[in-house]
């Protein structure tokens, strides 16, 4: 009888055992490879990602900051290329969707994958926006709006501390 109590007892104790938790793995699509891909969402603590990043990267893209316009590299930048999160890599606009907006920040008609962005309600500044994150890590990248130009009507107004750009071969 021992014994039986004393393996119940072990099996009750490894069933109500925190288990580790399983990367969460998304659909994305990878611009280098011309395809939807799985990737595993990148979750790290505050100090793992103030290591990684510039302080204003840090304030932008994980405490849902804001550059001064016209003052981030990216605004004015005219290459053919790939924007990417800058926290995790993640492929999120190209340059045959950006156009100027004249607001000082980059602005894109369109991700390169709905997939490869997710957007949330901000209702901070007394008004309600929709906040633009990079679906891979939950970084804040800026906004969007229904002001911009065809073919979608859109404005997805970034921040350059959020991005980093790879300038690729023109198509």
């Amino acid at each position: 009888m021992r014994r039986t109590g004393l393996i119940l007892g072990l099996l009750a104790l490894m069933l109500a055992a925190p288990r580790p938790a399983q990367a969460e793995e998304i659909r994305i699509y990878s611009v280098g490879e011309g395809t939807y891909v799985m990737s595993e969402k990148v979750v790290k603590s505050p100090e793992e990602w103030k290591a990684r990043l510039t302080p204003e990267q840090y304030h932008v893209l994980r405490e849902k900051g804001t550059e001064r316009a016209y003052s981030g590299k990216l605004w004015n930048e005219h290459r053919h290329g790939i924007y990417r999160c800058a926290a995790c890599g993640l492929d999120l606009f190209s340059s045959t969707s950006k156009y100027e907006s004249g607001t000082g920040w980059p602005s894109f008609y369109e991700p390169v994958a709905p997939e490869n962005i997710a957007t949330a309600p901000d209702r901070g500044l007394f008004t309600t926006r929709t906040e633009v994150l990079c679906r891979r890590c939950d970084s804040h990248l800026g906004h969007v709006f229904n002001d911009g130009p065809d073919p979608t009507g859109e404005r997805y107004c970034m921040n350059s501390a959020a991005l980093t750009f790879v300038e690729t071969a023109e198509q």
